[in-house]
């Protein structure tokens, strides 16, 4: 899967969405997602990169827990076959709740 996919896919949800982060001021209102590549765990063979393996972070942040805009993220990734984890925070600073899926592509 390339960026240009990923990013693709998340269009789907109709969450507005960025790569890493939203320019200053000009955030959307929650929910809001950001997504990025933070590294990679390749597969080696022969001494080099034998298959291409990418982290993928998608992080949806919510003011409020919405199990709803979760599922729909969810429905998204499942429908593209994708394996995550998921885990929750809250940022007190931000006061946001972040959800995060991991998963490999």
């Amino acid at each position: 899967m390339t960026l240009e996919e990923l990013a693709g896919m998340l269009e789907k949800t109709g969450i507005p969405f960025a790569y890493d982060h939203f320019a200053e001021g000009e955030s959307p209102e929650p929910p809001f997602i950001c997504y990025l590549l933070p590294g990679s765990d390749n597969f080696a063979a022969d001494g080099r990169v034998y298959f291409r393996i990418s982290e993928v972070r998608v992080e949806l942040y919510t003011d409020r827990k919405n199990p709803e805009v979760e599922a729909e993220v969810e429905t998204v990734l499942d429908d593209a076959g994708i394996f995550y984890n998921k885990s929750e925070v809250w940022i007190q600073s931000e006061r946001l709740y972040e959800v995060l899926y991991s998963m490999e592509i």
